[in-house]
Parts: structure tokens; C-alpha cells; sequence
């Protein structure tokens, strides 16, 4: 790979803590360690792919988020320029399509980003499904909602939405645990010399070969094409699930995340969704930059 992608040396990654089951082994090959802070508009914007690789390729592969907060110690002296977060929030969400509301750096600004961190760590103790779904709640929170997710009652209210045990979550937010989980996350980050968000680590578990590192936001055929290379194979990818069976797995997507995992436009894809809106199986919620949708249970 080019520009900012890097072959990554395979002992780096056994050297983690982390544990794998023999089956998880044998049925999952591929582990991808994905870098994102809460706060990235660009970790942002990786959503559509990543949803996108997990149906076509989820067969072969685990997703391990790794919380690193580096984008928050590289872009400390940030947080004293609203006006220059807002438009780089701005322009990323022009760019990418997926909305992301830069307003919130003059309207109400985020006091203490690490806090976002440590509280996806934190709700990982109550399982790493509970962690993703936590981590999209913060981040729809913040860059559709504009609410300051360093607030221990924004974070009540996101874990409530998460489904968590709540008075679990509140318990274990500045827990040693947590604390204990998000500094193994900055270490891992180091440790694989990640210096930009996102990043993901594509790691192949039964080989001795090199992971492969790629950094940045790329079009979806390129993180297609490094799968490939790792699994040393081209299968054919799975088929797409009908579109209210997706909207259901996830709860809450964008036009665009339909459009990158179907194959439509945006037009097309806003078409589809209005058509089951229309059947009150979703409800639009419009944001800055095009439109979210929730399944209606």
C-alpha cells in the first residue's frame, strides 16, 4: 500500500493480551484492529465501510475497536480553537456525506474528550457488542445531536440508549477497570506505532506473515483489496441482507451508510428508505448533512 498505509511486523500484535478462543480462530482468521477516537470525524465517515466489509467479509474476520485517544494528545492545542474544529468538522462531513455538525464547537463544546474514551472502555466491561453499539451512540450524540459527551448525564443518557445497565455503567465510568482497559488501548496504539486516526490493523492469526496497516480514509475497494491480500484468497462476498433486515441489525443508519453498502446513490438510497418509512418500519431523523433513520421496533 501507499501513502500513509505501512506493513506492521506480526510479533507486534502477538504481543497484546488479548485471547481468542481456538473456534474463533479456526472460523475467523483475520482479527482488524480498528484505532478510532469518539471525537474523529473521520473515524466517523468509516462507518459505511466498515458495515459494508462486515456484511460482504464478515465471515473471515473479528473487529477489535481500539480506543486510542491519540487523536486527543496530538490535537490538544485544538480544543482552544473552536472556529478551526468546527470547520474541519465541516468540511468532513461535506466530504464524506456522513453528517457531522461542527456548530457544536461554538454551541457547546466538548470540555473534556478523554472522558468519551474511558466511558467506551467502560462500557466494554459489559461485553464488546455493548461497546460498539455505546461508541455509535456517543458519536450520533455529538455530531448530530451537538451534546457534550465529556457530561456524565449526556453518557447516562447514551448508555440508556445503548441498552446497558446503566447503574453498572455509572459505577464503572472512572473505574480502575476502565481506566486499566483505556491505558492497554494507548499502549496497543504505541505499540503498533499508530500516529494517525483511523487506522486499521488487518492481522491474519494463522500466518506468520506481516499485518498489514493502513491509515486514513480510503475508498471501500482498497480496504476490499488488503482482506484479500491477508487472506491470500479472493472469495466472493456474502449477500447483501434485504434492506429492513439491515436497518433492524443496526438500529439507526444514515442515507449514505445504505448507499455504500448497497451499491446506490444517495438518491437512490433515500428512495428506499422513504419507501419504509412509509410503512412505518423507520422514522427520519434529518441532520445537517442528509438524513438518519431508526428502526421502529
Amino acid at each position: 500500500m501507499s501513502g500513509n498505509s505501512s506493513e506492521l511486523q506480526g510479533s507486534t500484535c502477538t504481543n497484546t493480551s488479548l485471547k481468542y478462543s481456538y473456534i474463533d480462530l479456526v472460523q475467523k482468521p483475520i482479527e482488524m484492529y480498528v484505532f478510532v477516537d469518539p471525537l474523529c470525524p473521520e473515524c466517523w465517515s468509516l462507518e459505511p465501510y466498515i458495515k459494508k466489509l462486515t456484511i460482504e467479509y464478515g465471515r473471515f474476520f473479528t473487529i477489535q475497536p481500539i480506543v486510542s485517544g491519540h487523536l486527543n494528545h496530538l490535537n490538544k492545542d485544538q480544543f482552544d480553537k473552536p472556529i478551526k474544529l468546527r470547520d474541519i468538522w465541516e468540511k468532513t462531513a461535506k466530504r464524506t456525506g456522513m453528517s457531522c455538525d461542527g456548530d457544536i464547537w461554538i454551541d457547546n463544546p466538548i470540555s473534556s474528550p478523554w472522558i468519551a474514551s474511558l466511558a467506551v472502555k467502560a462500557a466494554e466491561l459489559q461485553g464488546k457488542k455493548a461497546g460498539k453499539v455505546f461508541l455509535r451512540r456517543i458519536q450520533e450524540n455529538a455530531f448530530l445531536n451537538k451534546l457534550n459527551i465529556s457530561e456524565k448525564d449526556v453518557l447516562l443518557q447514551c448508555a440508556q440508549e445503548a441498552n446497558l445497565d446503566v447503574n453498572e455503567f455509572e459505577n464503572d465510568l472512572y473505574s480502575a477497570s476502565a481506566k486499566k482497559a483505556f491505558q492497554c488501548d494507548l499502549k496497543l496504539t504505541q505499540e503498533m506505532e499508530v500516529d494517525y486516526i483511523p487506522t486499521i490493523v488487518f492481522f491474519n492469526q494463522m500466518s506468520d506473515d506481516q499485518g498489514i496497516k493502513i491509515s486514513g480514509l480510503y475508498p471501500y475497494d482498497i480496504y476490499v483489496r488488503v482482506l484479500k491480500e491477508i487472506l491470500q484468497k479472493s472469495p466472493i462476498p456474502s449477500e447483501k441482507p434485504p434492506l429492513e433486515d439491515f436497518v433492524a441489525m443496526y438500529g439507526s443508519i444514515a442515507t449514505k451508510e445504505v448507499a455504500v453498502v448497497y451499491d446506490w446513490t444517495v438518491a437512490k438510497a433515500e428512495k428506499e428508505m422513504k419507501k419504509l418509512q412509509l410503512k412505518r418500519k423507520v422514522s427520519k431523523l434529518p441532520a445537517k448533512y442528509g438524513n438518519f433513520w431508526n428502526y421502529l421496533l
